[in-house]
Parts: structure tokens; C-alpha cells; sequence
């Protein structure tokens, strides 16, 4: 069995484990953390909180997805094969990610700390950020390795802001976030591997023409 498969089998347990246990009343840590934070979304904490939310919410792996599949299109009419079909499978992964929010909020049916629209585990915005960073990392990983620790980076900080956000502005306990990123790094990582982007390859040099 591959290494990355058991490694995205332990998240995706452990993402099902988490959303099981909280499908109950909230832990101690939840409403711990939502007490310490009640109320700000209303002033200006809320204010900034909701920037930084719509910042990097949903519209980020929309625009990506539009910037890949551009690229592919880019890559193909190039007669760029390889790299048209390496972004064509972080596409597949990106995808993939986004139906952790799609498809287990309505299983897992669990209310948001105050009066809001849909469930609550897992955060549909930290989800969209740490998909969209997982697969900017993994196009990096095989088409610019020199950029892949700034992406890792700049995301992680991103997915960060992200969760505190929305757990400011109410609408999110402090395990809905780290359920997203659980999630994500399950599913992700376990339909990297099925398309065959884990374990990373070495991009082939370009033939030099006669």
C-alpha cells in the first residue's frame, strides 16, 4: 500500500471522526473559544474578519479552476503534453476537495454558533482556501519546485486567517475549521494519488530541437 494512501486515509478518518463527535452538543473547546470571541462580529473586529472571509473564501478556488483550465488549453495548443496533463489532474484535485463542504455539511447537520445559512462542519471558506493551496502546491511540486515552500507558506498563513475569520464572525465553531483542513487533506491527498500526482516525479527536460 502507498505511503501517501495510508497517509490520506488517516486524514480522512480522522476528518469523519471529528465530525461524528461534534455532530453532538459542542465540546468544552468550542464554546470556550466562541465565548471568547461573542459578539465581535458586530463591531470592528467582525468588520475586518469579514474582508479577510470574502478575501479568501470561495472565489479563490473558482478563479484558480478558471486559470487552470485556461492553462491546459494554453499548454495543449503548445503542444506542451506533460504540463497540460499535470494541471488537468491538479484540476481533478481541486474539484475533489470542494466536495468536502458539498457533500458532508448536509450529512454531518450541525448548527452554526448563531443564526446562519447551512450547517456548520466543515467550513465551506477554509475548505475552499486549503484546497486551493493543497493544489496550488502539488502543480508547483511538479511544474516549479523553487516555488512550492512559498506556496506552502502563503497559503498556510491564508487557510489561518481564514479559520479565525470566520470564527469571529460567528458562523463557524473552531472545529468546523480544523475539520476543513482534515477533510481536505484526505480527500485531496487520496485523489492526488489515484491520478497519479503522489509520489512527485521529476519534470522531463524538453528535447532539444535539431
Amino acid at each position: 500500500m502507498s505511503r501517501w494512501l495510508s497517509i490520506g486515509g488517516v486524514f480522512t478518518i480522522l476528518f469523519l471522526g471529528l465530525g461524528v463527535v461534534v455532530s453532538g452538543p459542542p465540546s468544552a473547546v468550542d464554546l470556550t473559544v466562541a465565548g471568547w470571541v461573542q459578539g465581535w462580529w458586530r463591531g470592528t473586529p467582525g468588520r475586518v474578519a469579514q474582508v479577510v472571509s470574502d478575501a479568501f473564501g470561495p472565489v479563490v478556488p473558482a478563479v484558480f479552476a478558471i486559470a487552470l483550465a485556461v492553462g491546459i488549453v494554453v499548454c495543449w495548443r503548445r503542444g506542451l503534453r506533460f504540463q497540460a496533463g499535470v494541471s488537468l489532474r491538479v484540476l481533478a484535485v481541486l474539484a475533489a476537495t470542494r466536495l468536502v463542504s458539498v457533500v458532508f455539511k448536509p450529512l454531518f447537520v450541525r448548527d452554526r454558533p448563531r443564526a446562519y445559512p447551512e450547517f456548520s462542519y466543515p467550513s465551506g471558506h477554509v475548505v475552499s482556501i486549503c484546497g486551493t493551496g493543497l493544489a496550488a502546491t502539488l502543480l508547483c511540486v511538479w511544474l516549479a519546485p523553487r516555488l512550492t515552500r512559498w506556496v506552502v507558506v502563503c497559503f498556510s498563513v491564508a487557510t489561518v486567517l481564514c479559520a479565525a475569520s470566520r470564527v469571529v464572525l460567528g458562523v463557524h465553531w473552531l472545529s468546523d475549521t480544523v475539520g476543513a483542513v482534515l477533510g481536505v487533506l484526505g480527500v485531496g491527498i487520496l485523489t492526488a494519488w489515484a491520478v497519479r500526482l503522489l509520489p512527485p516525479q521529476i519534470v522531463p527536460s524538453p528535447t532539444p530541437s535539431a
